[in-house]
């Protein structure tokens, strides 16, 4: 995962966090990740077994450390968590489920999907979205390697330019023409460049939804 996506689920679980717990508080957090590069090595090779045995060992960790909710805000990476979920020594949530869940409750039915191009061609939003009976529509080739190229070229490294958030508005402006009643915003730092204010759909923010069914699940007792 990259810093700004990771900053940006941290900040949500611990602002409302606060909401639900009271001033200043929220559920205790550790993190634990590898490079970036060390999964970008397996994803680029579509080495997923190998980008599971990462994610596999920073839950070990985790846990060690007191963990019991584990969660991961990068998108793409879920395609290798669901070879090694069954495995994980504590519950871990999936974004997509937790985004499809999202899209059930507000009745949307068709769902425009933003993310790396792993993401938007690979099977993690398509499985669970079928399972919920929602259809989806993802952008065309071209402006799938032109959102792939701004998320590792610019977002990963904190860059958030007007051309970057015009080129994503255009996009979704394409899925909301196909029929698309909603979209996800499927890449971690996609909510750092896009809002509801950019966007002619309404928009389904992947890593908040997430930090929120951690902060659900961690609080349920409280």
């Amino acid at each position: 995962m990259s810093a700004e996506g990771a900053a940006l689920c941290y900040r949500t679980v611990c602002v409302e966090g606060a909401e639900i717990l009271g001033r200043h508080a929220h559920p205790e957090v550790s993190m634990h990740t590898f490079p970036m590069s060390e999964y970008m090595r397996d994803v680029d090779a579509e080495g997923w077994a190998g980008a599971a045995e990462l994610l596999l060992e920073s839950a070990n960790k985790l846990v060690a450390a007191g963990a019991e909710i584990l969660i991961s805000p990068d998108n793409t990476i879920h395609e290798a968590l669901d070879l090694v979920r069954d495995r994980a020594p504590a519950p871990w949530l999936h974004i997509a489920e937790e985004v499809g869940a999202v899209a059930g409750e507000r009745g949307f039915k068709r769902l425009g999907i933003l993310g790396t191009r792993y993401l938007m061609e690979g099977p993690v939003y398509r499985t669970k979205l079928a399972a919920r009976g929602i259809a989806f529509e993802i952008p065309g080739p071209e402006a799938r390697e032109r959102i792939n190229s701004i998320i590792f070229d610019d977002l990963v490294y904190g860059r958030f330019l007007d051309r970057d958030r015009d080129y994503f508005s255009g996009a979704i402006r394409e899925l909301a023409a196909r029929g698309c009643d909603a979209v996800v915003l499927g890449c971690t730092e996609i909510p750092l460049i896009i809002s509801d204010a950019d966007s002619v759909l309404p928009t389904l923010p992947s890593t908040q939804i997430l930090a929120r069914a951690a902060l659900r699940e961690a609080t349920r007792s409280a």
